[in-house]
């Protein structure tokens, strides 16, 4: 880009900035009001005086999610305030060094004091936060409340004054522009031709004696091409379909950035025992701190194939995390492709209660600070954000299902099967709480059914364990689920009894008493086979 395109977008961008931020104080001023009572009309007329009516509907459609972004942090602080204070209290109302019930006190007076003035401090953050939703106020720094602060440690923050500056600038460009359905290749404000990548952008009416292009339009002396999904993008831009586009400048590297985006068509979800019908396979995918555990199961719930680890390395910087996070959902969703999976099943998980609670309820001093640390950093809501987008692109679902036991009962039902089914690969109880979730979410138990016993490699056929129920015997009874191996009853050949198909013989005469407790698959509950 040249040093002229890049004036002119600075001046684009800082008059458009000033406009929005204007409109945005306006916004936040009506308090917590319905869409009528926002005024985004009146509001709108005034700002396209100064710029024109589609730069000023993307400022009002921005103002009013901005404001309502930040009333929803609020009411989460609320709650997380009121969690904090809640544990704190329970644990206040123990004595020192004793118990209440089941709620234990703090160790000692003087950790039982400190304790006291933070909780002082809970209830007047508390209050803030109450009168400031009461009121419909939130407080918003365009441009990033964290940068702002860095103002004021610039040392710390190993910036100099200029630096800072720059950054501080960059953020608070407005060069966003909203799609339109029937104007110019999907927008009118910002036009990307298909043809030889050329762009063009409407200027403000103050800045019209910038333009270079008919109709008061400025047109770049650059081009731009799109890599990823650019024949999604081709696809809207001929048919001349809605496309948003947002112009960023990047200050450390001195570079701009064009990005488009635009919303899909909504598709009626598939329900669990709808993909349970199919027969589709479905992918169970265990989250934790430094990996992602992935098994394959079939409509039946048994596992298939070779368990996956996923490395996970959330460190750095948020933008190098969230990197690091989509490349491992890009491996979860090439896998489930290759496996023929028709969705991802996941742990609807929320960690909440850990963040607001964890200096009271997740260990003390370096041991607990760790673990505290370990658990704040699992990118619970960001994955499901992720998966979720990236698997509609590849034309995969996402299940969540309850967490429940995951981990328990995975570890004791299917780390083994797995083990003997995968002798080459290191299964770990990450891989069972896979397994686990998958059945969940095609809607089975997680424990296997006692009494199915080890099918052999090559003579036995597969049967999931919890799917087939028997049918009744004679004289209203149900024999006992058979598979191909399974041993007769009693010492010797013969046929089962109580079988279906199989009229009862005539009991000789025997002095022997009747042995009840013959059958080591009906009557030992620890007998619950070994499946793979």
């Amino acid at each position: 880009m040249t040093a002229a395109d890049a004036g002119v977008l600075r001046l684009v961008g800082e008059h458009n900035g000033r406009l929005q931020r204007t409109d945005l104080a306006g916004r936040v001023s009506l308090g917590n009001v319905k869409g009528r009572d926002a005024r985004r009309a009146e509001r709108k007329r005034g700002l396209t005086a100064g710029s024109s009516s589609r730069w000023a509907g993307a400022m009002t459609r921005t103002s009013e999610d901005q404001y309502q972004l930040s009333l929803r942090c609020l009411h989460d602080e609320r709650a997380h305030l009121r969690r904090a204070i809640r544990v704190i209290e329970q644990r206040l109302a123990a004595p020192a060094g004793g118990r209440s019930g089941r709620v234990r006190g703090y160790s000692d007076q003087n950790e039982r004091f400190q304790k006291q003035r933070r909780l002082r401090a809970l209830r007047l953050r508390l209050a803030r936060t109450e009168k400031r939703i009461e009121q419909g106020r939130p407080g918003i720094v365009v441009g990033g409340r964290r940068l702002l602060k860095a103002r004021h440690s610039l040392e710390q923050a190993g910036l100099t004054e200029a630096q800072w500056r720059q950054r501080w600038e960059a953020a608070r460009l407005f060069l966003t522009a909203d799609g339109e359905s029937g104007a110019p290749f999907g927008n009118y404000t910002i036009t990307v031709s298909p043809d030889d990548g050329s762009v063009t952008l409407v200027l403000p009416g103050p800045l019209r004696y910038l333009a270079n292009a008919p109709r008061g339009r400025y047109r770049l002396a650059c081009t731009v091409a799109f890599h990823h999904r650019r024949e999604e993008w081709l696809d809207r831009v001929t048919v001349h379909q809605a496309v948003r586009y947002d112009i960023t400048l990047d200050p450390v590297r001195d570079r701009w950035y064009l990005d488009a985006s635009w919303s899909t068509d909504t598709t009626p979800l598939p329900s669990p025992q709808g993909l349970k019908d199919t027969g589709a396979r479905l992918l169970g995918v265990d989250l934790n701190a430094d990996h992602l555990a992935a098994v394959v199961l079939d409509p039946h719930g048994n596992p298939t194939g070779q368990p996956l680890t996923v490395p996970l390395e959330l460190t750095g910087t948020s933008a190098t995390r969230d990197g690091r996070l989509r490349q491992a959902i890009t491996q979860l969703t090439t896998f489930a492709r290759e496996r023929g999976c028709a969705g991802i099943v996941i742990e609807n998980l929320g960690f909440d209660d850990a963040r607001a609670t964890g200096r009271e309820t997740l260990g003390r001093g370096k041991r607990g600070k760790t673990f505290r640390r370990t658990v704040a950093g699992i990118p619970t809501a960001r994955l499901r954000e992720r998966l979720r987008g990236m698997a509609h692109h590849a034309g995969l679902v996402v299940v969540a299902v309850d967490p429940a036991y995951t981990s328990r009962w995975g570890t004791r039902h299917w780390r083994t099967p797995l083990q003997q089914q995968s002798p080459t690969t290191v299964v770990t109880r990450h891989h069972g709480a896979a397994v686990a979730i998958g059945r969940r979410g095609l809607g089975h138990r997680i424990r296997r059914r006692p009494g199915v016993t080890a099918h052999h490699q090559r003579m036995a056929g597969r049967r999931a364990t919890g799917q087939t129920v028997p049918g009744p015997g004679p004289h209203g009874t149900t024999s006992p689920p058979r598979t191909t191996g399974t041993p007769h009853q009693g010492d010797k050949t013969r046929p089962r009894r109580r079988e279906p198909l199989v009229p009862p013989r005539p009991r000789r005469p025997s002095a022997r008493p009747p042995d009840h407790n013959t059958d080591p698959d009906c009557d030992n509950p620890a007998n619950t086979g070994q499946h793979r």
